[in-house]
């Protein structure tokens, strides 16, 4: 067996364990690149969690924030070449359960 470093699972975990995580990834990877945009798009997310969310993405090198000096400051968010590659592994997933039915274990 493979002995891998566990805390990079941890930073797995982290992402796909959450919820909010993929959310934010799929609206990113379907063009929604601001903040209020994303907050308005995922339902029930609320500000406190979506910026926690586009701070960790960001910091796991999944999102790039650029932030433009305006009046008002504007700020857009994009994959990066590894989220786009997590996205693809997501999208994936998502085509395998639809494929199996999304048959609950019984």
């Amino acid at each position: 067996m493979n002995n891998r470093n566990p805390e990079t699972y941890r930073k797995l975990e982290d992402v796909i364990g959450c919820k909010w995580s993929v959310s934010v990834l799929l609206a990113v990877g379907n063009g929604i690149n601001r903040p209020g945009a994303l907050e308005r798009h995922i339902q029930g997310i609320s500000t406190k969690v979506l910026s926690e969310r586009l701070r960790k993405l960001s910091a796991y090198g999944l999102l790039d924030k650029q932030s433009y000096p305006e009046v008002p400051p504007r700020t857009e968010y994009s994959l990066t070449y590894t989220g786009k590659k997590l996205l693809n592994i997501i999208l994936q997933i998502q085509s395998l359960d639809a494929e199996n039915g999304s048959k609950e274990p019984t």
